[in-house]
């Protein structure tokens, strides 16, 4: 007998079976325990997985952090600088720093200008310094260049041209190109909007009509096929149609066209479709250089050209100070808020404006410009290295023990991986990939071998339709092909090597080339066209690519030797690698563009000339890390390029092809652990991997704790773990597509002529086909036969699989199509392509091979059918692969890797297995509606069940609006089946295709084929026949239908009874959220040593966001007259009369309002009259008056505005006028307000940006206000006035009492009360709370812990049975609910077994209860382990 352990890995819950397993005859398996372990993710995690995103809670954390940093190093330089000009008596601790009183908002901004051309005093001087030291501009990296961000731009030389000489960038670029250039220089974003607007205004002239100024506004800086659209659109609706002008000539005779176009469009008229193209032209280079970095460009090149006079009559640029007060003298509202300078302009200013004041004031020394410039405004310390963050490499490093403050610790040593964009490694990367191709198909000989080799002697597969590796001589031609070019193409890749490529395939649809050398010689391309001289890189081969290049650099004087790389050779001594270590490992410099020194590094070591380093001084490289160090490559490779493999090279270097992989005898050696260990927080590039993983060693601890050590683990991997970031993003884009084409395609087939009640996967895979033959005349592919959509679902139509299944394993949607299920049953075991040949003939009949290729090949054409099912429609059994497998090798990804490794540490044997193995499995072993009949009796009693009868009659029992995925339980019914999955199963089930069925004569395909695209985990072999059908023989059997079912491991009624018994006993173990802090030492580093501070760290987030302000307003309320009307409350009443007579009835009854208001008492049964004819009496509800602090956000206006919670009455008006303007279309008026603004005064120039609205009520106050110099303001009583409000939403717990007369009471204590009071050392749940009233402490309620609930309707009461007894857990079960969310008297629970959190009235009391502080009356607290034990019962 076996031990297995079964797992069901998912992203949020881990199913587990463990069971024992018959090895021997008279041995019978069973089933030992069953389990469920939920560990929920928050939705930004789950969801970020899903997509891809690498950003997760951590990350978001990390920016703020930086923010908050950013923030207090400011702080520091500001009071650095104020103690600096302290000490030199600049100012004195009286002085003021900032503006004062009335009419001073821009006083500061005046004296920075001012300061640059006058005298100011050193008090204003030093005001001047503190404003600078505020934002002291961008310090560019050279590696920030980005599409997001724009481009920054270095065309000074370029924009003085077009200054003085008057030119715009259309007509420089003609000059160049007459003049034989043929690369182009950026231009300064406002240069070519300028050309935008002379070319328009001067077209307006000839188009008045058509041309307006909304239009021009409209298309200023819209992209390319904007542009056309736009002009599209308003040129058709004045009477005018654009249809496109078909171009002349080659792409470079286009390109000087355009220019051509540009230069006229200045003074003469163009033709329509002409203006258009030119519009397109100048928005593609605005688009380029627009975004943050091109606007900080277009501000510098102002400031150049913004010339003032000096006082001996020179000229300077125009410091920021003064361009900013030009901005508000023009404009006093204009916005300066994200108006950024390069730091450059800042450092220019701060020298202007010194050397200024130092005229007049000796005590602006040149030592004290320098520190206060150099060591405080401007200083910024180099970034730290991240070298200890890169991995080590697998082969050379190791494992060290050394002792830390007296703690032993392991530390890895050794060499560190290399960047992906080393020489080395593209070259390593080429070889590796080389090494693995494999071509197949039936061909000539490569062309390219000329002469005889040792390869030669023996017979080429591919002549004979086989496929083979690359002989040495075609991956040397490959590899010196793939040194200079990115990427190869599969059609390009066999072209190269092979005469026949187009009857030939591999198995890379691609091959990456050098991505470095390719970045590199895309540079040259552009220096070389710089210079006046051309290659064209498309018709040559890499070999005269290179050569060219040399040929010209040579002319030129520039060093050649960048141009090769050799990897046998040391890499310090070669020119190119140091020129990519140059350019990877450049950071910046103080200059504008941040990379003036790398430039002149580059001329002066491979003599370019300015314009050219230029060029290269912006080439940048993927910023990742492979997975060897040098060294290791350096060993390697060279066996490698002699023609072995990855693993064969690895395996003769270092007798292992991984750090994982073992040899045979130190498997049978090794030592496995007893327990897995816990992985250390942010071990794991991805937290989210690290928490499921971590979940899931919890759970095998807590197995083996209880039940012992497993003999063997059997895992199946969720499918979204099974894939990379990329893939997960890709797979949840199609996900939402399909789902949506599916909810689409359900709403067809409900209705006429389809008319379906039950609808199915399989029906809409009818449907999907049926629509595929719309093109054909809803007429089969093979018969020409016409299907009408009311027989579309009957059974005179099969699914036909057009490769058999028996010969390919594929049932995917491109080897599918509908046929006659007579044609289908004829068609047997033949392809398509076989069976029309042989059943039609090749030509002559209606439905000859010749009419069926004609067929095909229009419907491909027309793009109806994919090119893949094309391909297999035209398929003959001589062409399908031998051996051929469809495998998923997904869950070799990092994620599977990772968990297969983990549990190959605990015990020998680990199979992996897939969902689609385990869906088979489950079929034939009949557990595939236990899940249905679990819950079928609960569903039933409240009618939400129906029988309804499918495409053939049969008659299906189904629950409403349910899945199995409803039921927490499915995962264990999972686990259950991955726990008896052999070996054997999975590789009979991936080795289906080696089977040669000739028997089924008279059945139809789709009746005999076996079901779904099974895969394999890697390590498993491909079996002969003969192993195969003694696979079957032993663990397979026949059903009454003549199919092929896996036996079960126990008789299947005693199977199917066990598995339910066990599931009934099941509760869910789901992960609590108990902790609210954790204890982190702080270690920060001083002169000697280190400081260490020990604190607290909140586990969550302690409120949300949103920073709110306040103010105080009347408020009118309407409420009813009750016990809340004390003394106080009555002053609020708004009518007097009112007020007097209230006030008179809560006197009569001894000020109570209980007595007087309520009960007998009450204004309706005892109502207050006010006069004495009984005719006028105090209503029920009054209206009373509060003056109440509302707290309120300022926000942008936007479509999503609420506006009647906008708060001041006369901007509420004007937005309320907009959106009536609109018809109500808030997206239409709220977006494009730069455009079309909201004015509150237009005369001033003021518009409505942002809103003040209100918030939320329940706030806690961040901090205290203060005025501009840090002082406390405080109120008329002298007390601190509390600001910035957050809203702290988020409860952590309800504690529960009774009171003294025997009520039940609660008090909801928020996350942020509760980490106050753990930092604070008190409780953080407060059992003695008001005790002294008589409150006794009854349990606290926290997200997701357990309770039983009593059941009225069964006479269930979990006080009176023993709940930790497991026998009975099925009692137990459908009383047992997990807290969902809580709120004040308010607490929604859900059953611990639903996945379902949506709520449903008609399932209230079953599937989730909503209910208050008398809803909790004899229920019963009780604490779930991992494994679904109740270890507690009541408060713990």
């Amino acid at each position: 007998m076996k031990k297995i352990l079964g797992l069901d890995l998912g992203t949020s819950s881990i199913g587990w079976a463990l069971v024992n397993e018959a090895e021997n005859e008279g041995e019978k398996s069973e089933i030992i325990k069953l389990g469920v372990r939920v560990n929920p993710l928050t939705v930004d995690e789950l969801l970020n997985f899903e997509k891809g995103k690498s950003i997760t809670t951590n990350a978001d954390r990390t920016l703020k952090r930086s923010m908050r940093r950013n923030l207090q190093r400011y702080k520091l330089r500001r009071e650095n600088l104020i103690s600096i000009l302290k000490d030199n008596n600049l100012i004195t601790h009286e002085s003021i720093l900032t503006e004062n009183g009335n009419r001073t908002t821009f006083e500061t901004y005046r004296l920075r200008a001012k300061a640059a051309t006058e005298e100011i005093t050193l008090e204003q001087f030093a005001r001047v310094l503190l404003m600078i030291n505020k934002k002291r501009g961008y310090k560019s990296s050279r590696k920030a260049k980005g599409s997001e961000e724009g481009t920054l731009i270095d065309g000074m030389e370029v924009a003085k041209i077009l200054y003085n000489e008057h030119l715009t960038p259309g007509q420089y670029c003609l000059q160049q190109i007459k003049n034989g250039k043929k690369y182009l220089p950026d231009f300064y974003r406002s240069d070519l909007q300028q050309e935008f607007d002379k070319i328009f205004e001067k077209q307006m002239t000839f188009y008045p009509e058509l041309l307006t100024k909304d239009l021009q506004r409209e298309l200023r800086g819209k992209k390319r096929d904007a542009v056309w659209a736009i002009c599209s659109k308003s040129f058709k609706e004045k009477g005018f149609e654009l249809v496109g002008i078909k171009r002349q000539g080659n792409s470079a005779e286009q390109k000087l066209e355009n220019f051509v176009w540009r230069d006229k469009g200045l003074s003469e008229k163009l033709d329509l479709e002409q203006l258009v193209v030119v519009l397109q032209q100048i928005n593609i280079q605005v688009n380029s250089s627009s975004g943050y970095l091109g606007s900080i460009s277009d501000r510098s090149k102002e400031l150049f050209f913004n010339q003032i006079a000096k006082s001996d009559g020179s000229t300077r640029a125009q410091t920021v100070g003064e361009y900013q007060m030009a901005i508000l003298k023009n404009n006093p509202n204009a916005s300066l808020r994200n108006m950024v300078f390069y730091r450059q302009d800042y450092l220019d200013e701060f020298n202007t404006i010194w050397e200024k004041q130092a005229e007049y004031h000796k005590e602006l020394t040149e030592e004290l410009k320098r520190e206060i410039r150099d060591v405080v405004i401007f200083y910024q310390r180099p970034l730290k290295s991240q070298k200890s963050l890169i991995s080590f490499c697998e082969f050379e490093s190791r494992k060290v023990e050394i002792t830390v403050d007296g703690k032993k610790k392991i530390r890895t040593i050794g060499s560190r991986v290399i960047p992906r964009s080393s020489p080395l490694f593209q070259e390593f990367k080429i070889w590796q990939i080389l090494n693995n191709i494999e071509v197949y198909g039936k061909g000539r000989k490569n062309r390219k071998q000329q002469e005889p080799s040792l390869l030669n002697i023996s017979e080429d597969p591919l002549k004979n339709s086989g496929k083979r590796k690359l002989y040495q001589e075609e991956k040397e031609l490959l590899a010196a092909e793939l040194t200079i070019i990115k990427e190869l193409k599969k059609a390009d890749v066999l072209k190269l090597l092979f005469d026949n490529h187009k009857e030939l395939d591999m198995n890379f649809n691609s091959i990456q080339g050098n991505s470095t050398q390719a970045a590199l010689f895309d540079a040259y391309k552009q220096i070389i066209e710089l210079s006046g001289h051309e290659v064209d890189y498309e018709k040559k081969s890499a070999n005269e690519i290179i050569k060219a290049v040399e040929e010209i650099f040579s002319g030129l004087g520039f060093n050649t030797d960048i141009l090769y790389f050799n990897s046998d050779k040391p890499l310090d001594e070669q020119p190119m690698y140091k020129l990519w270590h140059l350019l990877y490992s450049f950071e910046g410099d103080s200059s504008k563009t941040g990379n003036e020194n790398l430039i002149n590094k580059i001329k002066e070591l491979y003599g370019f000339d300015r314009e050219s380093a230029k060029i290269l001084a912006n080439v940048t490289f993927q910023d990742d890390y492979g997975s060897l160090s040098a060294r290791a490559i350096y060993k390697i490779l060279p066996r490698m390029k002699q023609g072995e493999d990855y693993a064969t090279a690895c395996a003769y270097i270092y007798n292992k092809h991984s750090k994982n992989s073992l040899t045979k005898e130190e498997l049978e050696k090794k030592v496995y652990k007893d327990k897995l260990e816990i992985l250390p927080k942010n071990s794991l590039r991805n937290p989210v991997v690290e928490k499921i993983l971590n979940q899931m060693i919890n759970v095998i601890n807590s197995i083996i704790d209880n039940y012992g050590k497993p003999d063997e683990i059997r895992i199946e991997l969720a499918r979204e773990l099974k894939k990379s970031a990329k893939e997960r993003e890709e797979l949840t884009k199609s996900i939402a597509e399909t789902t949506k084409l599916h909810e689409q395609y359900k709403s067809i087939l409900s209705k006429p002529p389809f008319n379906l009640q039950y609808i199915s996967h399989n029906d809409i895979v009818r449907y999907k086909l049926y629509e595929e033959l719309k093109e054909n005349g809803y007429k089969t592919l093979y018969s020409n036969t016409y299907i009408s959509p009311t027989t579309v679902f009957s059974g005179d139509f099969d699914v036909e699989h057009i490769i058999p299944q028996s010969r390919l394993f594929d049932d995917s949607f491109s080897n599918k199509t509908l046929e006659l299920k007579s044609i289908n049953i004829e068609k047997g075991n033949k392809t398509a392509y076989d069976f029309i040949k042989e059943k039609y003939g090749e030509t002559g009949s209606e439905n000859c091979l010749d009419v069926y290729l004609i067929r095909i090949e229009d419907l491909r054409k027309k793009g109806v059918i994919s090119k893949t099912k094309y391909n297999k429609l035209k398929m003959q059994e001589k062409d399908i692969p031998d051996g051929f497998i469809n495998r998923d090798l997904a869950n070799s990804q990092y994620i599977a890797k990772y968990a297969k490794t983990m549990l190959g540490e605990l015990v020998k044997f680990v199979v992996s297995t897939t969902g689609s193995i385990t869906d088979r499995l489950r079929e034939d072993w009949q557990l595939v509606d236990v899940m249905k009949e679990l819950n079928w009796e609960k569903y039933k009693s409240l009618g939400l069940t129906e029988e309804i009868t499918n495409g053939e009659g049969q008659r299906i029992r189904k629950i409403k609006n349910w899945t199995k995925r409803n039921d927490h339980r499915h995962h264990a019914m999972d686990a259950l089946t991955v726990a008896f999955t052999k070996r054997q199963y999975i590789q009979y089930l991936n080795n289906l295709n080696a089977r040669r069925v000739s028997d089924y004569q008279g059945i139809s395909n789709a009746e005999k084929e076996e079901h779904d695209n099974f895969s394999i985990a890697a390590e498993d072999v491909i079996l002969n026949t003969r192993d195969v059908l003694g696979i079957e023989k032993k663990y397979l059997y026949r059903d009454d239908k003549n199919k092929l079912r896996f036996k079960p491991p126990i008789p299947l009624d005693e199977f199917r009874a066990e598995a339910k018994h066990q599931l009934e006993n099941t509760l869910i173990s789901i992960k609590a959220k108990n902790k609210v802090t954790t204890k982190n030492i702080n270690i920060t580093k001083k002169k000697g040593g280190v400081n260490k501070k020990e604190q607290l760290t909140p586990r969550g987030q302690l409120h949300n966001e949103t920073v709110y302000g306040s103010h105080k307003e009347y408020v009118v309320k309407e409420e009813t007259v009750s016990a809340k009307f004390n003394s106080e409350k009555i002053a609020l009443v708004a009518n007097p009369e009112y007020r007097k007579a209230l006030a008179e009835r809560l006197q009569q009854f001894g000020n109570d309002p209980k007595k007087a208001f309520t009960g007998s008492n009450a204004l309706s049964k005892k109502p207050i009259w006010l006069n004495e004819l009984h005719t006028k009496q105090v209503p029920e509800k009054v209206k009373t008056v509060s003056f109440e602090t509302i707290y309120t956000i300022r926000k942008e206006v936007s479509p999503d505005l609420k506006v009647d919670k906008v708060v001041d009455k006369k901007i509420r008006q004007k937005l309320e006028t907009r959106l009536k303007g609109f018809e109500g279309d808030a997206k239409k008026a709220f977006s494009s307000l730069e455009e079309n603004p909201i004015w509150l005064n237009e005369e001033k120039g003021i518009s409505i940006k942002r809103v003040t609205i209100t918030g939320v009520n329940n706030v806690e106050s961040l901090h205290e206000k203060r005025d501009k110099y840090g002082n406390y303001v405080l109120d008329k009583n002298g007390n601190r006035q509390p600001v910035d409000f957050v809203s702290t939403s988020n409860n952590h717990h309800v504690a529960i009492y009774r009171d003294a007369e025997g009520n039940l009471q609660e008090n909801v204590v928020s996350f942020f009360e509760a980490v106050n009071r753990r930092n604070l050392g008190l409780p953080v749940i407060d059992k003695n709370y008001k005790s002294g009233d008589g409150w006794k402490f009854l349990f606290s309620m926290k997200q997701n812990e357990y309770f039983v609930f009593p059941n009225e309707k069964t006479g269930f009461n979990p006080n009176e049975i023993d709940l930790l007894n497991p026998d009975n857990y099925s009692l137990i079960s459908p009383n047992l609910f997990r807290v969902q969310k809580m709120a004040t008297k308010d607490y929604t629970l859900r059953h611990h077994l639903e996945t379902n959190v949506e709520t449903n009235n008609q399932l209230k009391g079953i599937t989730w209860i909503r209910t208050g502080l008398n809803g909790l009356l004899n229920i019963v607290k009780v604490r779930i382990n991992h494994l679904g034990q109740i270890v507690s019962v009541g408060e713990y």
